[in-house]
């Protein structure tokens, strides 16, 4: 059973079939899938499933806070269900692969008192960008 099936079924969220394809979809470490590839890859495990179901129940999830809505440029808005261990993400800026990754050290301590302006931060977002392995050859 997938992690994100479990976290959902913890917080006593209904698990219809819809809901739960969308959830198996999802399953894996770098997942990141925009809402049509969700809906394609539900629909060949249960055919009926329509395409505003998968944006309703991505939007619940993000509700949620059990998957993170991620825009990393001008393309769609992609669906990373690895929503509660902190880490960044590693972006080809040719083909568009989206990679977690996990740096050292507290990226909040990277900004100095004085350019802070008086904010409190609670969260910080680093996009590493470049050309993948695939692209650079």
């Amino acid at each position: 059973m997938s992690d994100l099936l479990d976290r959902l079924r913890e917080r006593g969220w209904r698990m219809t079939a819809q809901r739960r394809v969308v959830a198996e979809v999802l399953e894996g470490d770098h997942v990141h899938l925009t809402a049509d590839e969700v809906h394609a890859r539900a629909v060949a495990k249960l055919p009926e499933i329509s395409r505003a179901t998968v944006y309703n129940t991505l939007g619940e999830m993000v509700l949620l806070g059990e998957v993170i809505e991620v825009a990393t440029d001008k393309r769609a808005k992609r669906y990373d269900p690895n929503a509660h261990r902190p880490h960044q993400h590693l972006v080809c800026g040719q083909c568009g692969q989206i990679r977690d990754v996990h740096p050292t050290g507290n990226p909040l301590a990277a900004l100095p008192d004085s350019e802070r302006f008086g904010f409190r931060i609670s969260d910080v977002e680093v996009t590493y960008r470049g050309v993948c392995p695939n692209c650079a050859t």
